[in-house]
C-alpha cells in the first residue's frame, strides 16, 4: 500500500512539477511556458529524409523515463522512497549517463545537419561534465556511509550537506544545467545552431521533448534538494511539503541561473570542465572524505 502511494506521489510530483517548471521558465527565463507546449502539440509534424523513426519517437519517451526513474529513488518522507535502493546514488548516476545517450539519439534520428551537430557537440561536453557530478555524488554519500538516499537524508538531521560541503551544490548545479540543456550548458538545443537536436522537430514530438526537459529539471532539482538540503526534513510541515518547497526553490534558482549566464564556445567550456570543474570536484571529494574520517 505504501509503495503504491509513493509511486503515485512520484507521478503527481512529476506532472505538477513539470507544469510549475513551465510556468517558472516563462517567468524567469523567457521560455515558452505552458502555452508554448500546447501550441507545439497542435502544430503539424516535420518530416526529414530517411530519418531513424524508431529512435525519433522513443528519444523523448526515454528522456521522460529517466526523469521518472531518478525521482523514484528520492525519499518523499524520512525513511520512505518509491524505490528504497541501497545503491540509490548509483541509480541516479546511471540516469545522468544515459541522458547523454538519449540526447545524442534525439539529434541523430532526424538525419539532418543541425540536429547532428547538436548531438555530437552535447556528447563531447556532456560526458566530461558528468565526471564532476560523480565526485559530488560520492562526497554526499560519505557522511551517511551509504549509497542509499534514505540514509543520506537521515545523515543530515544534524546539519544539511550544503553547510558541510559548500562546494557540492554549485558543482551539482552545473550537472543539472547539462542534464536539462539550459543556459551555459545548452550545447544540444542552442539557438546558435537553429535549435540543435530540436531543429527539425514540430508538433507532438517537439512538445513531448520540451516537457521531458522540464520533467528532468524537476527530477534533478529534487535530487539536489535531497543530497544537499535535507530533502523532506524540516519542522512543522509534512516531509513531502518540505521536499516540494525545496525542489521548487532549486528549480527557480536553476532557471534564473541558466537565463543569466552566457554560453561560452564549446572549446572554452571543455577547458573549464577539465581544468577547473574536475579538479575542483576532486578537491571537494578529498575535503569531504577528510571531514568524514
Amino acid at each position: 500500500m505504501i509503495g503504491a502511494l509513493l509511486l503515485l506521489a512520484v507521478a503527481a510530483t512529476l506532472a505538477a512539477g513539470t507544469l510549475l517548471a513551465a510556468w517558472l521558465d516563462r517567468r524567469l527565463a523567457g521560455g515558452g511556458g505552458i502555452a508554448s507546449l500546447a501550441a507545439d502539440w497542435l502544430a503539424g509534424p516535420v518530416r526529414t529524409e530517411a530519418p531513424d523513426d524508431m529512435n525519433r519517437r522513443l528519444a523523448p519517451a526515454w528522456y521522460l523515463a529517466l526523469a521518472a526513474a531518478g525521482l523514484c529513488v528520492v525519499p518523499f518522507a524520512p525513511g520512505h522512497a518509491a524505490i528504497d535502493s541501497p545503491a540509490g546514488i548509483a541509480i541516479w548516476g546511471a540516469c545522468e549517463a544515459l541522458t547523454v545517450v538519449v540526447v545524442f539519439l534525439h539529434g541523430w534520428s532526424p538525419n539532418a545537419p543541425f540536429p547532428l551537430i547538436g548531438a555530437y557537440r552535447y556528447a563531447a561536453i556532456g560526458l566530461p561534465a558528468m565526471l564532476p557530478s560523480m565526485f559530488v555524488l560520492i562526497a554526499a554519500a560519505l557522511p551517511a556511509e551509504s549509497l542509499s538516499l534514505v540514509a543520506i537524508v537521515d545523515s543530515q538531521r544534524g546539519a544539511w550537506n550544503v553547510l558541510r560541503q559548500p562546494l557540492g551544490l554549485p558543482l551539482f548545479a552545473v550537472a543539472i544545467l547539462s542534464l536539462t540543456l539550459r543556459g551555459p550548458m545548452d550545447y544540444a538545443d542552442g539557438a546558435d545552431i537553429a535549435g540543435g537536436t530540436s531543429a527539425e522537430e514540430a508538433g507532438p514530438a517537439r512538445a513531448l521533448w520540451q516537457a521531458a526537459r522540464l520533467a528532468m529539471l524537476v527530477s534533478a532539482c529534487a535530487m539536489a534538494a535531497t543530497l544537499f538540503l535535507g530533502g523532506p526534513l524540516g519542522p512543522v510541515l509534512p516531509g513531502p511539503v518540505w521536499l516540494w518547497l525545496k525542489t521548487a526553490g532549486m528549480m527557480a534558482a536553476i532557471l534564473a541561473l541558466g537565463a543569466r549566464i552566457a554560453r561560452p564556445p564549446p572549446a572554452r567550456m571543455l577547458g573549464l570542465v577539465w581544468t577547473v570543474l574536475l579538479p575542483l570536484s576532486f578537491l571537494h571529494l578529498l575535503i569531504s572524505g577528510v571531514i568524514a574520517l
